[in-house]
This record gives C-alpha cells, sequence and structure tokens, in this order.
C-alpha cells in the first residue's frame, strides 16, 4: 500500500511508552499509519485480525504469548501481513528463529526514524528489511543455512537482482529498476536463492551483507 494511501501499521511491544514513541516517529512522516497496537502476542493477532494491517512490527520477547509465537500463528494465515521483528543488539536466537519462521526482516529498536518508516514502505512492497548492525551474527544462527555460498557462480545479472533485494527492494522496484518484467525477476530471484543455499529474500540478503556484495 505504497503511494498516497498511507501504509497501515500495527506495532507490538509490552511498553507503552516505546509503543507511543514508534507510532509518533512513524506518523510524523505522513506515509505510514499506525491502526493498531498490542501488548502481547496474542492481542496482536486479535488486532491483526480486526485491523488488517500490510505491516506488523513485533518484539519478540512479551508476557504470555511471545512474539515468537505470534510471528508463527500470522503466518499460517494465507495472506498474512508483512511481518519485521523489533529487537535489542543481545537477542540474536530469537531474531534467527523468528526469520525461520518467515518474518521479512529485523529492525533494532533504536533505528533513526528515517530508516523505520523506509523500512514499512518497503515491508509493505515486499521488501526484506535488515539493520547492518546485527546482519553479520545471524547467518550461523539461521536454520537450512549452507556455508557454500556459491557467490561465483552469480551471474552479473543475478548479482545486480541480489544487490537490490539486500538493500530492500521488492521485486516490482528491482524489475523497474532493471528495466525487466516482474516475472522474470522473480524467476532471478528464485535462482539466487537456489545457487546460494538459502531458503528466502531475507537469509539472501544477509549472505550479501555479509559478504559485501550490498
Amino acid at each position: 500500500m505504497v503511494g498516497l494511501v498511507a501504509v497501515r501499521v500495527v506495532l507490538a511491544d509490552d511498553e507503552a511508552l516505546l509503543r507511543r514513541g514508534l507510532k509518533v516517529l512513524l506518523e510524523a512522516d505522513g506515509r505510514v499509519e499506525v491502526v493498531g497496537e498490542a501488548a502481547d502476542g496474542a492481542e496482536l493477532v486479535e488486532v491483526v485480525l480486526a485491523r488488517l494491517p500490510d505491516v506488523v512490527l513485533v518484539d519478540v520477547q512479551m508476557p504470555g504469548v511471545d512474539g515468537l509465537e505470534a510471528v508463527r500463528r500470522l503466518r499460517t494465515w494465507a495472506t498474512p501481513p508483512a511481518i519485521a521483528v523489533l529487537t535489542t543488539f543481545d537477542l540474536d536466537d530469537y531474531v534467527a528463529t523468528a526469520l525461520d519462521l518467515g518474518a521479512q526482516g529485523f529492525l533494532l529498536k533504536d533505528a533513526e526514524p528515517e530508516t523505520l518508516v523506509r523500512a514499512v514502505i518497503d515491508l509493505a512492497a515486499g521488501g526484506a528489511v535488515l539493520d547492518p548492525r546485527i546482519t553479520a551474527r545471524l547467518l550461523p544462527r539461521l536454520r537450512g543455512f549452507r556455508a557454500n555460498r556459491q557467490l561465483d557462480s552469480l551471474s552479473a545479472r543475478e548479482r545486480q537482482v541480489l544487490e537490490l533485494l539486500a538493500g530492500g527492494r521488492s521485486n516490482h522496484a528491482i524489475a523497474e529498476e532493471l528495466c525487466l518484467s516482474e516475472a522474470t525477476v522473480k524467476s532471478y530471484v528464485s535462482t539466487v536463492l537456489t545457487k546460494l543455499g538459502v531458503e528466502n529474500r531475507v537469509q539472501a540478503a544477509l549472505v550479501a551483507h555479509q559478504v559485501g556484495v550490498w
């Protein structure tokens, strides 16, 4: 929902003050509307069902039903919203688990306002979002990641696609950048994932950040 219509966001964190601060920062830009808030995972699922947001930003550590369980539940839906994890420096294992469950990215809670807004917009468009300050530590914790990434096997065009993917671009944005059809970009992304031995575009983006492709 990018463009004249604001991206609809639900925030989930057990700290009301943090939620309030994030809401102010996100809505100040004018392109984002916070349509709901939750203090735990169970409430988050209910709010998402009621408000149908484009994007969910969720803390992994909350009382009762935590953020990881909420991600798992939301990702079982036929058309789940885009999900990014809000985290701190010392929760790598939680973040890795959330990514394995299908979250499309992660952000540190102290991210700059423009970084948060850009991340939300990219998520709504189908991109992946990564905070570069913790990307390098996550790869060894990701389920199914293979050490042999075969970067040399990528063609020049595939490396271009990987670079743009790592920057959070959606298939549509990559297609526009490279003057290709979305179907062609989708095929390139699939090939890149296979060659890198990763399960999804978030893991591919992590590889790109670690080895300096992006």
